[in-house]
């Protein structure tokens, strides 16, 4: 289930310039629509939305966030392989591999390259198999 937008939405079109991936949809002042075949479940809308008119992919109502109080990743890179799934999964590009910190070392991890673009969405958390990111 994805994200729905309730009837108390204002039409401010914060959720919809802001998707990422441009799953929602409507016209100023009109109430707006979650495409739920695009729909990631990210939950920047939901952080977003000023009247909480949006319903999380569980039925519950969001709430805004500001967005200095957003989570960002932690990365045990004692943990990380440098698998790259959380790199991959990343909607907004906030993670990379980086290279090996020496000549000849084999080990790369997964590291933050720009906080300000994250969004707090636990994608890349959900994604590593085997729990090296957590918020």
């Amino acid at each position: 289930m994805s994200y729905l937008i309730t009837d108390k939405c204002i039409g401010c079109t914060l959720c919809a310039k802001n998707c990422p991936v441009g799953a929602i949809t409507g016209e100023v002042k009109s109430l707006h629509q979650v495409d739920p075949e695009y729909c990631i479940d990210c939950g920047l809308c939901g952080k977003l939305c000023p009247k909480e008119a949006i319903l999380d992919n569980e039925g519950a109502q969001t709430h805004k966030i500001p967005k200095d109080q957003w989570e960002k990743p932690v990365i045990d890179v004692t943990r990380c392989v440098g698998c790259s799934l959380c790199v991959e999964n990343c909607p907004q590009d906030c993670l990379e591999i980086q290279g090996p910190a020496f000549k000849g070392d084999i080990n790369t991890v997964a590291a933050m390259t720009d906080s300000s673009k994250c969004i707090s969405c636990k994608i890349c958390m959900k994604a590593c198999p085997i729990g090296a990111v957590s918020f």
